[in-house]
């Protein structure tokens, strides 16, 4: 069965557009903000939406998304309540791929079996796992597939062949290209060295091909579309809700700057039609 991201990147790839990806903390700055902020992204031109699961130790993520991770967990934030976030945007919106990324901890915690099942009742699309590594996740990407959903996995400037091979042989919807040496919000991006990888991924693999960590603004996401299928926006959104606590303008301020951004981004990777 085909899943909600490959019906979304066959369609792209036919109206010769790229995948512009938002990523948001679920539960930050509260739990209350979460489900119309995903309403909200779409409105303003993402194709698939990243959410992510607040977990304690997020070790791919620099500063700026621990933080959400952490005002999401001391909001209450639970990753079964991150799930519940979905399934409430998806009563409305059935349409839009969600892909939730987060650790294997809180996964264990819940089982495989019932996360999965969790995720399949509110309409997820995909898992990336960041330390769930291809030649460690046994049956879980087939049950994933199961489950119509896909797992993404992470290649990076610094993926040994041999990984890259497992991760091009069991990946699914998407390869999620890391740009830089470093952790979500760094801030060195060179588009030229990111092109000639990324495509050196694409000759090895039908997948789409959508890099992140490292894209700030309009310009950067246009370099980098011009090799990639799709750009994936975290740090810069996030770091918006900083500092607003649970106070309602600063929060509504908040969001129009990340929708702002957005359609500067969304802008900037159309005009490479």
């Amino acid at each position: 069965m085909t899943t909600r991201i490959e019906t979304t990147f066959n369609t792209l790839r036919e109206q010769n557009k790229k995948a512009l990806i938002p990523y948001v903390m679920a539960g930050d700055p509260n739990p209350t903000v979460t489900v119309s902020l995903l309403h909200e992204l779409v409105d303003h031109g993402a194709d698939v939406i990243e959410v992510g699961l607040p977990f304690s130790d997020p070790m791919a993520d620099g500063e700026t998304i621990a933080l959400a991770g952490e005002r999401a967990l001391a909001g209450g934030t639970s990753t079964r309540q991150a799930i519940e976030m979905v399934k409430a945007f998806r009563k409305t919106n059935t349409t839009t791929p969600v892909l939730v990324m987060g650790y294997l901890n809180p996964i264990e915690i819940i089982s495989y079996d019932k996360f999965i099942s969790l995720c399949q009742d509110a309409g997820i699309d995909g898992v990336l796992m960041v330390d769930l590594p291809p030649q460690e996740a046994g049956d879980f990407t087939q049950k994933l597939a199961a489950s119509s959903m896909n797992e993404i996995f992470l290649l990076a400037p610094t993926t040994l062949p041999e990984r890259r091979e497992q991760v091009l042989k069991h990946g699914g919807g998407f390869i999620y290209y890391v740009s830089v040496k470093g952790v979500t919000g760094s801030k060195a991006l060179d588009a030229q060295d990111v092109g000639e990888h990324v495509q050196a991924i694409k000759a090895q693999t039908a997948l789409p091909v959508c890099v992140g960590f490292g894209i700030r603004d309009g310009e950067s996401a246009k370099a980098v579309g011009q090799y990639a299928d799709g750009v994936i926006v975290g740090s810069e959104l996030v770091k918006n809700f900083a500092d607003v606590g649970n106070d309602e303008q600063k929060i509504a301020h908040a969001k129009k700057a990340i929708l702002d951004k957005m359609d500067e981004l969304r802008e900037a990777i159309d005009s490479l039609e």
